[in-house]
């Protein structure tokens, strides 16, 4: 029986507290509730430590997947391609209005149009370009294997839900509205040459169109 695809949001960091699109790398550090927060999902993977830890190069991913690393004993590689979706004109930016900005992207992909872009940054299609084809690799490394583990990926919350609802057909709806907090998960696991999502931050399937009880903020 193979492994999951743990898809893991980073720890809060210091843009989070502050609200600002921070997309461009290094990007902001873990605030101390950040770390605590990777501590104490470190001491959750620890009861079955995974066969591989990857990281984005962010630096807050970098920072969370180390508490996880001293946790489980299990190296991280840190990949290109997994970081936060670029904010383009917005980066840095606070503003109601830069945020509605990128929600209505976000929402957009989720609704299938993954060629509408953040002014100056990104397409859903640029996302999912760099980020599939390393997922494709974990899979055929590590899943594919007899009695495989568990592949841990630290990354951000923007592009984590982006790949799970692409990887496992996750109505668009439910990824579009229903946030992934600080440490959260999107675990996958393989369904023939697909996936299958069996956990969606606090929720499991079925999937259907909720809405988050907390203000959505993809970003991070």
């Amino acid at each position: 029986m193979s492994g999951r695809l743990i898809l893991v949001r980073h720890g809060e960091t210091e843009g989070n507290v502050a609200k600002r699109l921070d997309t461009k790398l290094p990007g902001a550090p873990l605030t101390e509730k950040g770390s605590n927060q990777a501590r104490a999902i470190g001491q959750v993977l620890a009861a079955n430590p995974p066969a591989a830890l990857v990281s984005s190069q962010a630096l807050r991913a970098q920072q969370t997947a180390s508490f996880i690393e001293a946790a489980t004993g299990v190296s991280v590689q840190v990949i290109e391609g997994l970081h936060e979706v670029q904010a383009g004109d917005i980066e840095g930016k606070a503003d109601e209005q830069s945020h509605e900005i990128f929600k209505a992207v976000f929402h957009a992909w989720h609704g299938g149009e993954l060629t509408t872009r953040v002014p100056g940054g990104e397409s859903g299609e640029d996302v999912l370009a760099r980020y599939l084809p390393v997922v494709a690799e974990l899979r055929e490394k590590y899943l594919e294997q007899v009695s495989a583990g568990d592949v841990v990926v630290v990354s951000h919350g923007a592009a984590v839900r982006l790949v799970g609802r692409h990887l496992a057909s996750v109505p668009g709806l439910f990824a579009a509205n229903n946030h992934l907090d600080n440490t959260e998960t999107v675990e996958l696991e393989i369904d023939g040459d697909g996936w299958r999502c069996v956990r969606w931050g606090r929720f499991e399937p079925p999937f259907a169109d909720d809405v988050s009880p907390v203000p959505d903020d993809p970003m991070g």
